[in-house]
């Protein structure tokens, strides 16, 4: 089966660089949204198997943005590292972190693989 994600970020070179990189490995790009009415909209009109989502989002927080993207499993991402964020992801409903460093379609996969 292969995977469909939203994928939310407020850059757009960020964007086509990710886009690019996880449809070269398998992942295939629903949509993407740089802000969290258009995000919202996107996953209710795509149905994506998982939302990959920058935690800053602008002057928007990507938190706020998987609480609302429920049931869509969500993955944070950001250049931050993971521990940055480790108390904001636990208590957040997303499955976990990516650094944009280590993104992959394998490890998007390894993620979702835990639930």
């Amino acid at each position: 089966m292969t995977l469909r994600c939203l994928l939310v970020d407020d850059n757009e070179h960020f964007l086509a660089a990710a886009r690019d990189l996880l449809e070269r490995e398998g992942l295939v790009v629903a949509g993407t949204a740089s802000h969290i009415a258009d995000a919202v909209g996107r996953a209710g009109e795509l149905g994506p198997d998982v939302a990959l989502v920058d935690i800053n989002l602008g002057g928007e927080s990507g938190f706020d943005l998987a609480r609302r993207l429920a049931p869509t499993p969500v993955i944070m991402i950001s250049t931050h590292a993971g521990d940055d964020y480790v108390d904001l992801i636990d208590e957040s409903p997303a499955i976990g972190f990516l650094s944009k460093l280590e993104l992959s379609a394998s490890a998007v996969e390894k993620l979702l693989a835990r639930l």
